[in-house]
């Protein structure tokens, strides 16, 4: 009894510092590491490893090594995953095993060509709490086989271990669910701010696609046809062939987005309910619908390459929530943008009524009294008349305009026109940005009314040729646009002051 206890003294300071050095960090990996590291030092073993298990899947999703070279890791190949082999054995039943002899044992199978050749064996559970986090496996133990005694002596490490572990993981959520809450808030801020619809999806779909750590990020809206379309996409080289791949319609992950429910893929290139063309290229993946009070506004994405870690069950919690939030931001900043829009028309619907109710009133009058003065001085010289005359026709031009603005004024901001009248306008607009001036347009008559769509058609493309042509000549400084139906029918009239001056009619 004695003699064993001498034996054991050496490695007691050992045990103590390995304990105390695998709660000394709070970083996940660092401990991970250091913890196979002080493993193999205390139990003497030449290999050391500590698989991840992920308890979902039941295989090994990450693997910590001590004691290989990297030669020796680059000729392994590939990393276990835990499915086969003596690794398998230990994450299908949870208990230390010992062995002095892996060849012997008829479980040791799927070990790769290029791996160190290995006898003794080694391998106790790491738990944390009543969760199994993974597995400690150590072989070829320097002087002899493993004893009773290191086994005990790895069972206190390991049970140290799931301690330290369960610290470093609840540091590492909690950075983690601050990263996301401070994104979402980056992105709620952004999307109040008066960003325009394109750019608050992209700020959605890139703000998630850092925070989860994926290849790409993309927002999916609803089409017509029943199925769903990319809209926006942040990935780290071109996403140009992402924007407008479609999810045709009753497609499986289609039918559950629509139902509100997150779709959750292993990886998309061989999961059969992925259909889009773009799904070779991508392994694990997140589906995230974006609704809010019940109404669906599309879809969020989060793949990662193929090959990648899977997502764990705290990613797709805080990409849930992320997307929660987005969708809420989303929803209110909609609110705000009609908000504005409607407070532009209401105040342009009240210019509009303020300039038709005075202003054009009044210019109506003073024109019939003028003209009412140039009945009366019928006998004045020629002059006058002509005069009174100029006045009259230029007080009928400016009801004209003004009814012109009018009209503008009332048609909702950033809408197409349907009216022909709008279509005009729109032409003469679109040329101001190129002649540096806005042409002159006067309507005659119910233009809006007695005008076909057919022969609008031919009307606007006259115009549009009119002011291209007007555009190029030199010296142009004004354009009149006259827009008339009466009995003979729809005519239109361009005239401008170039050099040469042209005027240019149809029909």
């Amino acid at each position: 009894m004695d003699e064993d206890t001498d034996e054991d003294a050496p490695r007691l300071p050992v045990l103590l510092e390995a304990v105390l050095g695998v709660g000394t960090d709070l970083e996940l990996r660092t401990t991970l590491q250091h913890i196979v590291d002080s493993a193999a030092e205390l139990t003497g073993a030449r290999y050391g490893a500590l698989g991840v298990v992920d308890p979902e899947r039941g295989r090994i999703t990450e693997f910590f090594t001590s004691g290989m070279t990297d030669e020796e890791r680059l000729r392994c190949g590939s990393l276990p995953d835990g499915r086969t082999g003596l690794l398998g054995v230990l994450i299908q039943d949870p208990r230390p095993l010992r062995l002095d002899e892996l060849t012997d044992d008829p479980r040791s199978v799927g070990v790769p060509l290029g791996h160190p050749e290995m006898h003794s064996f080694l391998g106790v559970p790491i738990r944390v709490h009543t969760e199994v986090f993974g597995n400690l496996y150590l072989t070829e133990k320097r002087v002899g086989g493993f004893t009773e005694e290191d086994l005990t002596l790895l069972r206190v490490l390991a049970s140290q271990a799931g301690i330290a572990i369960g610290n470093a993981r609840l540091y590492e959520t909690a950075r983690q669910r601050e990263r996301w809450i401070e994104g979402a808030a980056a992105v709620t801020t952004a999307l109040l701010t008066g960003q325009s619809a394109e750019n608050a999806l992209m700020a959605v779909a890139e703000q998630a696609r850092i925070l989860s750590g994926a290849s790409a990020g993309v927002v999916l809206q609803p089409t017509q046809e029943g199925g769903m379309e990319i809209v926006a996409a942040s990935t780290t080289d071109d996403p140009g062939d992402l924007v407008g791949t479609t999810i045709a319609p009753g497609s499986p992950v289609l039918v559950q987005l629509l139902g509100g429910e997150p779709v959750f893929i292993e990886d998309s290139a061989t999961d059969a309910r992925m259909t889009t063309p773009v799904r070779s290229r991508f392994g694990p993946s997140m589906m995230l619908p974006l609704q809010s009070g019940g109404k669906l506004i599309g879809t969020l994405a989060l793949p990662r390459r193929r090959g990648a870690a899977p997502y764990s069950a705290v990613d797709r919690l805080l990409a849930s929530q992320f997307a929660s939030q987005a969708a809420l931001a989303l929803v209110l900043a909609d609110a705000r943008h009609d908000r504005e829009r409607l407070a532009v028309y209401e105040d342009r619907d009240r210019i509009a009524r303020d300039l038709h109710d005075l202003v054009v009133q009044r210019l109506f009058a003073t024109e019939m009294m003028l003209e009412s003065t140039r009945r009366r001085a019928a006998g004045s010289s020629a002059d006058d008349d002509a005069l009174l005359g100029r006045a009259v026709d230029e007080l009928d031009s400016t009801i004209q305009e003004v009814r012109t603005t009018i009209f503008a004024l009332q048609q909702p901001p950033a809408d197409a026109p349907t009216s022909f009248r709008g279509k005009v306008l729109r032409e003469t607009g679109g040329a101001a940005v190129l002649l540096g001036f806005q042409p002159s347009v006067h309507f005659s008559g119910a233009v809006d009314t007695l005008v076909d769509e057919e022969e609008a058609g031919r009307i606007l493309a006259t115009l549009r040729g009119a002011l291209a042509a007007a555009h190029r000549r030199s010296g142009t400084g004004a354009i009149t646009v006259e827009v008339s139906v009466g009995d003979e029918g729809a005519r239109l009239r361009v005239e401008d002051d170039g050099t040469p001056p042209t005027t240019v009619t149809w029909p």
